[in-house]
């Protein structure tokens, strides 16, 4: 299995990383980037072959990894278009649908868009996938095999979803830091310095995660359990329900959803 990337950013190296891991040899890995810079860190850190833009190398890999800015994507697209021939291209490109990106590459379909989020830095990610038809079984499991490197993967029949994706997932780890920097200020109001805010809340989270992840119950049951009536824990979630905070979160994760349609809609016009 050979694969390549356009672009070097962190998300990449996550990648790059969690495939060598997986027994992926770093020879057959192949980072493409324009910054000079980004080529020489990705090759000292994992050993791979590195190029400064789409050439024809890329004739001889299974997979693309498409993760540069959506911004760029287009231009990106075109360069790489007179190289492909039976390559899975893997969007990691939020915004980008897969029938705009086929219609950059010239028409090409053997295309799964993706998002993963930022997690995947430390290899415990989630990553929604999308395919168009024109991806077979062996395709679909590639995908899944790449993106499998760095932690979960779902996959969608509906490409539309991935928007839901970004705003569930693809965001979500913003919406876990917001939280814990409440904590956090919450602590700082009761006295604690920062380094004790900060054990408590990040240590909160992550025990909490693995408890509803390794008990398979739903995420209510678990707050049930946690809640004695007349309790302190009743008296906080008596104030949330008080002020909103579960419509309030409901509501800016769907303002995130419409937000990556209109990503799609303004990007999709190039």
């Amino acid at each position: 299995m050979k694969i390549a990337f356009i672009g070097g950013g962190n998300m990449a190296a996550a990648l790059i990383g969690g495939l060598i891991k997986r027994g992926v040899a770093p020879l057959d890995l192949y980072a493409i980037d324009v910054s000079e810079e980004a080529r020489a860190r990705t090759a000292q850190q994992f050993g791979v072959k590195t190029g400064a833009a789409a050439d024809a190398a890329l004739a001889g890999y299974d997979a693309i990894v498409l993760a540069v800015k959506p911004q760029v994507l287009k231009s990106v697209s075109e360069t790489l278009a007179p190289h492909l021939s039976t390559q899975l291209v893997i969007s990691i490109a939020a915004g980008i649908r897969a029938a705009d990106l086929s219609r950059w590459l010239g028409g090409y379909t053997r295309i799964v868009r993706t998002m993963p989020n930022t997690p995947a830095l430390v290899g415990m990610g989630v990553t929604g996938l999308a395919a168009l038809a024109e991806v077979d079984a062996a395709g679909r499991s590639l995908a899944s095999h790449v993106l499998g490197a760095v932690g979960e993967t779902v996959w969608f029949d509906d490409e539309s979803k991935i928007d839901a994706v970004t705003a569930i997932s693809g965001s979500g780890p913003a919406y876990v830091f917001y939280f814990i920097e409440a904590l956090q200020e919450a602590a700082r109001q009761l006295g604690m310095d920062e380094a004790q805010g900060r054990a408590l809340a990040v240590a909160t989270f992550t025990g909490a995660a693995q408890l509803a992840a390794q008990s398979g119950e739903p995420a209510s049951v678990l707050r049930e359990r946690v809640t004695s009536k007349g309790g302190t824990t009743a008296a906080a979630l008596a104030s949330f329900d008080a002020q909103g905070v579960k419509d309030a979160i409901v509501r800016g994760v769907l303002a995130a959803d419409a937000r990556a349609k209109e990503m799609g809609d303004e990007l999709g016009k190039q």
